[in-house]
């Protein structure tokens, strides 16, 4: 595939999970962009991540749509300050328990060792680990949805006001503010 990451892709969350719930675009809108299309998309999506896989099956797609799912529905409930639905949370807790990866670092940066015989597995539970840490850490409580028209996204404000409205500055509040001025 000689397709850009980042042109198919949104890259910009610091979030790891949530930058995968970013693989569909356009939530909040009439017809969402799904950018996982095929296995091969899912495939370059890992590697962009650090996540490198040789080889992703129909199934390993299947599964990790549903682990993105459970992700956005948990992290949009919280979001709105509801109880995410167990059978989400059981989701994503049975997905980070089958991973076997490991953390390692090398070349002075983090990164993770995936088993030979289940990496698209491993990969995935590394995703769902992350998003336990962040659903159910210390900053839960400042995980957004994007204000953005028709975005939704995910993200964590770290802002010192905890007053951030968008999921990146340079896309969805870059949007807002150009609407403003056309608009005036």
């Amino acid at each position: 595939m000689t397709e850009d990451v980042r042109r198919v892709f949104r890259m910009d969350n610091e979030v790891l999970a949530f930058r995968f719930t970013a693989t569909v675009s356009d939530r909040a809108s009439r017809e969402p962009r799904e950018r996982l299309t095929d296995t091969a998309r899912l495939k370059m999506w890992l590697g962009a991540t650090g996540l490198d896989v040789t080889d992703v099956s129909p199934t390993d797609l299947i599964d990790a749509v549903e682990l993105r799912e459970a992700i956005y529905r948990i992290g949009s409930a919280i979001a709105a300050g509801e109880q995410p639905k167990s059978k989400d949370v059981r989701t994503l807790n049975t997905i980070a328990a089958a991973g076997h990866a490991k953390a390692a670092l090398e070349h002075e940066r983090a990164g993770w060792h995936l088993t030979e015989t289940t990496p698209v597995s491993d990969a995935l539970g590394v995703l769902a680990t992350d998003a336990i840490r962040i659903l159910g850490g210390p900053d839960r409580g400042r995980i957004k949805s994007c204000e953005g028209p028709g975005c939704a996204g995910l993200f964590l404000d770290t802002s010192r006001g905890a007053n951030r409205r968008w999921c990146s500055m340079n896309t969805c509040g870059n949007k807002v503010k150009k609407s403003r001025i056309t608009a005036s």
